[in-house]
């Protein structure tokens, strides 16, 4: 791919953005900047490629003389700039598209509603363990592009990547392709969730024979996904036997591979909550396996490991109540996966900005494990609408009310999950400062 002399258009302007920004430059491309905050603004925050860099108005103008156009990941294929490119015929890749395009090492990469970035970390601590050099990010941490900007001396790239970079892919090929799981969630940007889990599948589409593809065998459109992947697929299931790949037998999780020696792994190794997270480790198994990690190397990695910040974290307790803090729980399916990881009486806190979520879906779980539901942000009243009597409720305006409302209510040996299933961006800057909220006011609860 040959960018020098191209003029290209980065629309958003945060970490990724201007990952972008300074890999184009050093390819000799002509990087021209959008968003939406104000031209001085931005300037601001490009520092030193400020001056190198053509900053433009957040409109359809921007696209005057454009060969290329790179969308960060948080911008939505409704964006009027996008629109019109399309319109246009000028070309639309992801950050990631790009990237995959100049790394010189084989990569892996992880997609899912749920699990990511756990998997991805994992995955990482895994090949560590093994001896291998390697890179974590993309989604998470640094951009892939920032990655193939420098000297890439690792041995393997282990990447997260969304449905937002997924969607605007062509060539991009990891060697091993995981898919952990797809519910609803993001169908404000997609349209519909047929789109979505399409957009997810991409990850699969230009893998070849000698490539390796994870598929949860619990989801029912995975068996027609397979037959349309040309990789090698394994599958991972909690609930069956597989004939292809790992499984939950006992107190066990037991590899089997078509050819090769079955594999048991202690189930008690795994040291963070949740059946999610089991399915998780299994899927980081079968990749680690794949890049040549030993069955120790894994078991020490994964007893090692204690899970990732606002992820079902731990965040203290007091007067016998404990609390978790799982801000990352942005979807009513991450909310279902961390409810199921407890079994004493739980209060939850859901709320945030609304991205459509099914709440309905949580009638079960509400009614066998929650004593009460605090709602607050500006999705309170209409999840109260939808979770309807399913448990009692009460309505605060901000996390912190709702928290104090929450151990007032709170005896001892509750748990008190912040669980959201909303994003956090009526109140928050993001999900790790919400995270970072909730544990601080946890901290300041008297111990009465």
């Amino acid at each position: 791919m040959d960018l020098k002399g191209k003029r290209v258009l980065v629309i958003g302007m945060g970490k990724t953005g201007v990952a972008a920004a300074g890999f184009l430059l050093g390819r000799g491309a002509e990087a021209v900047l959008t968003d939406e905050r104000p031209l001085a603004e931005l300037k601001e925050s490009l520092g030193s490629l400020g001056s190198r860099c053509e900053t433009r108005p957040h409109e359809v103008g921007a696209l005057a003389g454009i060969d290329l156009i790179i969308p960060s990941p948080g911008v939505p294929p409704a964006n009027v700039i996008l629109k019109e490119g399309f319109r246009r015929g000028i070309p639309i890749l992801s950050e990631v598209e790009v990237a995959s395009r100049f790394l010189r090492k084989p990569m892996i990469a992880i997609t899912g509603t749920n699990g990511k970035t756990t998997a991805t970390t994992l995955l990482g601590r895994v090949l560590a363990e093994s001896g291998r050099k390697v890179f974590v990010g993309g989604n998470i941490g640094d951009p892939l592009i920032g990655y193939v900007n420098g000297s890439q001396e690792d041995d393997m790239a282990v990447v997260e990547v969304s449905s937002f970079q997924l969607l605007y892919t062509e060539q991009f090929r990891p060697r091993a392709a995981i898919l952990l799981n797809t519910t609803f969630d993001h169908i404000d940007y997609h349209g519909s969730f047929e789109e979505y889990r399409a957009a997810k599948e991409k990850i699969f589409m230009n893998q070849e024979s000698g490539d390796l593809a994870v598929l949860n065998a619990d989801e029912r459109t995975s068996q027609t996904l397979a037959g349309r992947i040309r990789a090698s697929v394994r599958f991972f299931s909690s609930r069956s036997n597989v004939a292809n790949g790992i499984f939950l037998d006992g107190d066990e999780l037991r590899l089997r591979d078509s050819g090769k020696k079955e594999e048991t792994y202690p189930l008690d190794m795994i040291r963070i909550p949740g059946v999610h997270n089991m399915e998780n480790v299994m899927a980081v198994i079968l990749a680690a396996r794949f890049c040549g990690c030993s069955h120790d190397a894994i078991v020490r990695a994964v007893r090692d490991f204690r899970g990732i910040p606002h992820r079902i974290q731990f965040a203290g307790e007091k007067a016998g109540v404990a609390f978790y803090d799982d801000s990352k729980g942005t979807n009513v399916g991450a909310v279902m996966r961390a409810l199921e990881s407890f079994s004493k009486p739980t209060i939850l806190l859901l709320g945030g900005r609304d991205k459509g979520g099914d709440f309905e879906n949580l009638e079960t779980l509400l009614k066998e494990k929650v004593k009460e539901v605090v709602l607050f942000g500006e999705a309170g009243e209409r999840i109260r609408e939808k979770i309807g009597g399913m448990a009692r409720t009460s309505l605060s305006p901000t996390l912190k009310e709702a928290v104090a409302v929450a151990y007032g209510h709170a005896v001892r040996g509750d748990v008190v999950l912040l669980s959201p299933g909303c994003s956090s961006f009526d109140e928050f800057s993001g999900y790790a400062e919400r995270g970072r909220v909730f544990q601080e006011t946890v901290k300041g609860l008297s111990d009465g």
